[in-house]
């Protein structure tokens, strides 16, 4: 698989600027490769974790904040999108993508508002 260039959507991205800091949040990525692979993981910062730790011993929901879990789930200092690349980077080097994320169906090129349909040349 050719990873040099690939589509990569950050859920945070969408939101409100200045609606969310970016080292207590969780967002879902997904990253779309130029064979159509469809590749997804759920990014939480270790701080992130802990304010749902706390949030949920107040709501008593996961018994009482006891535990946590998420599919997907890794774990990271902070996320912006130049964090996010060297993530993407550095587990495709050290051959550990297919490993952090999990596959999902292949993009539709028609249907899927997650493949760019663009010229894959001028992405990175």
């Amino acid at each position: 698989m050719n990873y040099s260039k690939r589509y990569i959507w950050i859920e945070a991205e969408e939101w409100l600027v200045g609606s969310w800091d970016c080292y207590d949040v969780n967002s879902d990525v997904i990253v779309v490769f130029p064979d159509r692979s469809k590749w997804v993981a759920s990014v939480f910062t270790y701080k992130n974790i802990e304010t749902l730790r706390q949030k949920n011993i107040k709501t008593g929901e996961w018994m009482e904040g006891s535990f946590f879990w998420s599919s997907d789930m890794v774990l990271i200092d902070f996320i912006n999108r130049e964090r996010v690349e060297q993530l993407i980077n550095h587990l495709i080097k050290e051959d550990e993508f297919q490993s952090v994320f999990t596959r999902y169906p292949d993009v539709d090129m028609e249907n899927d508002e997650h493949y760019p349909g663009i010229f894959w040349g001028s992405l990175s």
